[in-house]
């Protein structure tokens, strides 16, 4: 690592943790949910990533939903955050249980609004519990329905079927949002060149009926993904 890569990992490390501290205190969901705002701004602030959202007129203004987005890089939440900013979609993140046991992510996973997804739990009957509690609550459920993030070069990789049992469980119309920039070549840029004026662009999709039998993965590509 050089001296740039040095600087700004210990910066991200130092913010990340320094919020994560903030929300342990943290009762209400609201001010979770701002505190979760504040820091995705700070953090990409910091890194010179700018937000365009396209087809921003197809954010629904309130509602609960299931957010599922494309996954490349460790940045996608935040600038999810950021592109529903002046929505009053607010949700919990799904989270995997490695986040929640990072050294580096681990206490701001805890405790910014997340529900834990272990993989290797021989019941999943807790995580859909949880996630029922959290829709009653009357929030959103926001999900990668890819799993992992995407280190192929691909567009996307192939859909969990799990994300479609969330919005069927729990009645939640899917709103689909696509990272159409790839963020993790952007976030390697302003680390190692510190480049300014970086820009992601995020586009907004259609909303998908949780009833819908098609596959998520096919409406999903159907809308974001053209094939050569």
């Amino acid at each position: 690592m050089n001296l740039k890569q040095i600087k700004i990992a210990i910066y991200a490390t130092y913010l990340t943790n320094k919020y994560g501290f903030r929300l342990k205190k943290v009762k209400n969901s609201q001010e979770i949910f701002d505190l979760r705002l504040k820091y995705a701004k700070q953090l990409l602030g910091k890194l010179n990533i700018n937000v365009e959202v396209i087809n921003k007129e197809k954010i629904p203004q309130d509602g609960q939903y299931l957010v599922v987005s494309n996954h490349r890089s460790i940045i996608d939440p935040l600038i999810i955050e950021i592109a529903l900013e002046n929505s009053k979609i607010n949700g919990f993140w799904v989270a995997k249980k490695e986040l929640y046991n990072s050294f580096f992510f681990g206490t701001f996973t805890r405790n910014a609004g997340t529900v834990l997804l272990d993989r290797d739990a021989s019941n999943m009957a807790p995580f859909f519990k949880d996630t029922k509690k959290i829709v009653k609550e009357g929030h959103s459920i926001f999900i990668f329905p890819e799993g992992t993030r995407n280190k192929e070069n691909t567009p996307l990789s192939s859909f969990k079927e799990g994300s479609r049992i969330v919005a069927l469980k729990n009645r939640l119309p899917i709103l689909p949002v696509y990272i159409k920039s790839n963020a993790n070549e952007v976030l390697n840029d302003a680390i190692n060149n510190r480049t300014k004026g970086l820009k992601v662009q995020i586009e907004i999709g259609d909303i998908i009926d949780y009833k819908d039998k098609t596959s998520l993965e096919e409406n999903y590509r159907k809308q974001f993904i053209k094939e050569s």
